[in-house]
């Protein structure tokens, strides 16, 4: 039971997760290129290059973090919502429901 609890978090987490990456790497695209407006051949390409790597900080960065900063918020008050719901409806109760609690809320 504990194993199949197991496998179905991390298969939540998994299809949960790769949208989320998937529209972060969008939305840095979209950031690079409005940063590269202007530039041309060679310039642009390299530009392109270094923007889109993991730790580059755009310049309309600092706006953004403390967006996403005030919006994590909510999003874990809605993953508490609806870790509790499922925890219910397993009609999980003591160590079983604080084990699955934790790992559904690290997920």
């Amino acid at each position: 039971m504990k194993k199949m609890i197991a496998l179905v978090c991390l298969g939540l987490a998994t299809a949960v997760s790769t949208p989320a990456f998937a529209g972060a790497q969008q939305e840095k695209m979209k950031a690079c290129n409005v940063e590269a407006k202007g530039m041309k051949g060679q310039e642009r390409k390299d530009f392109m290059k270094k923007c889109l790597k993991k730790d580059y900080v755009l310049k309309s960065a600092a706006s953004s973090e403390k967006k996403a900063e005030s919006a994590a918020k909510p999003s874990q008050k809605e993953k508490m919502k609806s870790c509790n719901a499922e925890a219910k409806s397993k009609k999980l109760k003591g160590d079983d429901r604080k084990k699955f609690m934790s790992t559904c809320l690290k997920g």
